[in-house]
């Protein structure tokens, strides 16, 4: 299964358990890091249902870093994966 970093514009790709590339993983503060992985649940990228917190947390990360490189996040994953647990 292809996987790409979650960075908007990024398509460098990573195994599916990696949120993002190194360099766009390292660029979020270690607070952001540590929360992706306190809310990740082996299994998630296989089965396409991550948890509400995940889902919030990895927009929150996209939103960061696309503010960070001056460009608009692109959270459609996200909006469309919340939206679907409401």
């Amino acid at each position: 299964m292809s996987h790409h970093c979650h960075a908007t514009n990024c398509n460098i790709e990573v195994i599916p358990e990696m949120f993002m590339c190194r360099k766009h993983w390292f660029m979020l503060p270690k607070t952001i890091r540590n929360k992706i992985w306190a809310t990740y649940r082996n299994g998630q990228c296989d089965d396409m249902n991550p948890s509400k917190s995940y889902c919030e947390t990895a927009k929150n990360a996209v939103i960061w870093l696309a503010n960070k490189e001056g460009i608009k996040p692109d959270t459609q994953l996200y909006d469309f994966l919340m939206h679907n647990k409401e």
